[in-house]
């Protein structure tokens, strides 16, 4: 039976480096030609992450935010339009489903000029995927870049990349307000999960989404061969994000945050629940989205000159990797013990 690692399992481990600043590490990506993020960090299609605000202050910061589809075709598309006419150049991406209106949306997110479309599954190695995929590239034009997922492996990560996705979202299970795991007994951790598909000979970029607690997560799955992170826990308790602000019973500030195969989500949005894959909760309340990208970068440039890496190419040419014992983690967590 196959070992296999998630994030708190591995380090990486420290090489020598010439780089004397942060300054001279790159962490500049291309998911295609046109599509380059000056960081690697996509906002998740999720209604409590990622809607116009999000998308602008993300474009800003040269990332991306992906619109979430759990609305009208028209609140969609209108949501695209606000954001390209307060920021000409931001890029911006939307999401879509595999079933019911989803050509009708794709179609009318391309007119609305979106930069990439989504198609936003929580399994998407699936025979559903792929008519999808398949039918999106007959209808739509060839250069149009096609995100889907999400898949936990090698073989769905080819099929996708086969199928048509110009990138794909690995990692299935393992955010922090996802139960699939639990509901369904299936999943891959997500640090294994990079590291399986990153080994696939197709172009596709790798996206790594879900289960990433703090900027050194994010360097791991880079290291591991990600080209990309998808955020949803991270920049939820942001002014920006939609999701809203409540006081606690103590007194502090939050934010919802929900799985969008939450019981309280499909009932926002369908009127039913078909499945429980997913919780309901609430972040602390963080301040600027702004402020926490600003962090998670100095974070991931930090991380890199660790390596002696000044862009992720090289990160994941001379990444070092070592485990960790249950004794290791703890040490390498802050530790501190008040008296």
């Amino acid at each position: 039976m196959k070992e296999v690692f998630t994030y708190d399992d591995l380090l990486l481990v420290p090489q020598y480096s010439d780089i004397r600043s942060r300054e001279e590490v790159s962490i500049e990506t291309d998911l295609d030609d046109r599509i380059h993020l000056t960081i690697p960090v996509i906002a998740s299609p999720m209604d409590t992450v990622s809607e116009e605000d999000t998308a602008v202050s993300m474009g800003y910061a040269g990332g991306v935010a992906v619109i979430h589809r759990y609305n009208s075709i028209e609140e969609q598309t209108g949501i695209i339009a606000s954001i390209i006419s307060a920021e000409e150049d931001c890029l911006v991406g939307a999401a879509i489903g595999v079933t019911g209106d989803y050509l009708e949306r794709a179609l009318a997110l391309y007119a609305a000029e979106v930069d990439f479309i989504c198609l936003d599954v929580a399994h998407g190695h699936s025979i559903l995927m792929k008519e999808a995929l398949e039918t999106l590239r007959k209808k739509l034009p060839e250069d149009l870049h096609i995100m889907a997922g999400n898949v936990a492996t090698v073989e769905g990560f080819n099929d996708l990349a086969d199928w048509g996705a110009n990138s794909i979202r690995c990692n299935i299970g393992g955010g922090s307000i996802c139960t699939t795991r639990i509901q369904t007994g299936h999943g891959v951790p997500g640090l294994q999960t990079i590291l399986d598909c990153a080994r696939s000979d197709r172009n596709a970029k790798i996206i790594a989404d879900g289960g990433l607690k703090n900027s050194g997560d994010i360097v791991k799955a880079l290291a591991a061969g990600a080209d990309a992170v998808m955020l949803g826990s991270l920049l939820a308790g942001t002014s920006e994000s939609p999701g809203r602000l409540f006081r606690s019973a103590t007194g502090e500030l939050r934010k919802e945050y929900r799985g969008m195969a939450s019981a309280e989500a499909q009932m926002a949005w369908r009127g039913k629940v078909s499945s429980l894959e997913g919780v309901a909760h609430s972040v602390p309340f963080r301040g600027s989205l702004y402020t926490i990208l600003e962090d998670l970068e100095r974070g991931i440039r930090s991380g890199l000159s660790y390596s002696g890496a000044r862009s992720i190419k090289e990160l994941q040419a001379k990444a070092q990797w070592i485990r960790q014992t249950g004794a290791s983690q703890v040490e390498s967590s802050a530790h501190i013990k008040v008296r």
